[in-house]
């Protein structure tokens, strides 16, 4: 009778032990089916935590990623939290996070306020136990999947951790390959805005040569990044003058597009005014002032071209000074002004240069005297003077050309670490 009583049993815990395993085969292989139809993260993180509460009926569950490429590596990235009950959701403590960093194992702890593990961590209220499993990157962890409070009081078992952390190792790849997919739909999300940034840019810019009688002008700017903060103009004035600028917004990219987009409507809005070359340029550095982070500048030369009167009223506000070659002397415009946006209610004053048949003025960027080879030697002022004396007969735009090319040779191939621009200015007549 006790033998019959034993194998009934027996009998009794093999059923029960197959019966959790259909059970747990079928829980996995629903979940597989429901989290590799979705590339959404979120989507997958929940659909893990709801199939992880039924199999441990557990109230409540997490999801925690963690930023692996952080100093700080227990800094939470992503956060899915699903509840079966009306209470707030639960969170992560620092220390069970800690925990799992440290161990990288699953973690039941079913008595939280008299775990000794955990003594001196200050339990949310509700929570009456939990169990924690690692999601496993090449033995890196990427994760932890946290269920809360089993149901009807009772604790987490050895059964109910092999199960979650099968879950948890099935589930792994999966939700980090989906928050990859979006981290590069969202690249390239962005890298189509900064095209589309790029166009912007180019239309703001001059699209060709002036044509002023007696006069060739001719410009180009190459941005280090997809759009840069170096900015060059053209635009009319009365009685036939013309406004011709270059200037360079401090930093590179996006940013510094931004600050330039708003130095030119600025810049146009002054010329528009008729003011003259240092009234412009005090206003602009006023608005500047009052419009732009305390850390961003502008270093700017303006210049007003006088067909009429063959002369070049200029005013430099802490820019490279261009280069006026006048025969056989050269020498830098300078007027001594500080950058646009540092000082409020600096005085600029202006200067005039008169133009002969022949004369030269070279506008740039410090993007072209500082660009650097493998030696780490700079492009420098020397070497642009050496261009621009070799083509100085030629067109303005062939001249432009000519520097473009012999910075980009001297560069070899380093990348560019600076947007290059460039104007020349010659009097023909």
């Amino acid at each position: 009778m006790e033998a019959q009583k034993e194998s009934l049993a027996l009998l009794q815990r093999e059923n029960e032990q197959l019966r959790r395993a259909v059970q747990e085969l079928s829980t996995l292989l629903d979940l597989s089916r429901a989290i590799g139809a979705s590339l959404d993260s979120h989507e997958i993180m929940r659909t893990i935590i709801n199939r992880s509460l039924k199999a441990t009926n557990a109230q409540q569950g997490l999801i925690t990623l963690v930023d692996r490429d952080r100093k700080l590596p227990t800094a939470t990235l992503v956060r899915a939290n699903v509840s079966s009950t009306t209470h707030n959701p639960f969170h992560l403590t620092e220390s069970l996070l800690g925990w799992m960093y440290l161990n990288k194992r699953p973690l039941a702890v079913n008595d939280p306020r008299h775990d000794e593990r955990f003594s001196g961590v200050e339990w949310e209220p509700g929570v009456e136990s939990l169990l924690c499993v690692p999601l496993l990157i090449k033995s890196e962890l990427n994760g932890i999947l946290t269920v809360y409070n089993k149901k009807e009081g009772a604790g987490f078992d050895s059964n109910d951790e092999r199960l979650l952390a099968i879950i948890a190792s099935q589930s792994a790849q999966i939700v980090e390959n989906a928050r990859l997919y979006e981290e590069e739909r969202a690249l390239l999300r962005m890298r189509e805005q900064l095209h589309l940034a790029a166009q912007i840019q180019d239309h703001l810019l001059p699209t060709k040569a002036l044509a002023i009688a007696g006069y060739d002008v001719a410009g180009k700017s190459i941005a280090a990044q997809e759009v840069g903060g170096d900015y060059y103009d053209f635009v009319p004035m009365s009685e036939g003058r013309w406004a011709i600028c270059l200037g360079d917004v401090s930093g590179k990219g996006l940013p510094a597009s931004l600050l330039m987009a708003n130095v030119q409507a600025t810049i146009r809005l002054l010329v528009s005014m008729d003011l003259t070359a240092s009234e412009a340029i005090a206003r602009a550095n006023s608005f500047l002032f009052r419009s732009t982070p305390t850390e961003k500048f502008v270093t700017f030369f303006f210049s007003v071209l006088d067909p009429a009167r063959n002369r070049l009223i200029f005013c430099n506000a802490g820019h490279n000074p261009p280069y006026l070659l006048s025969g056989n002397s050269e020498r830098g415009l300078r007027t001594e002004g500080l950058v646009l946006g540092m000082v409020d209610g600096f005085t600029y004053r202006q200067d005039t240069v008169e133009l002969r048949p022949g004369d030269l003025v070279v506008m740039y960027s410090d993007g072209v005297t500082e660009a650097v080879n493998l030696a780490d030697e700079d492009f420098g002022e020397r070497r642009l003077l050496d261009v621009v004396r070799e083509h100085r007969e030629e067109s303005a735009t062939s001249i432009v050309a000519a520097i473009v090319d012999a910075v980009q040779t001297h560069g070899a191939k380093q990348a560019q670490h600076d947007d290059i621009t460039i104007v020349v200015l010659k009097r023909t007549e």
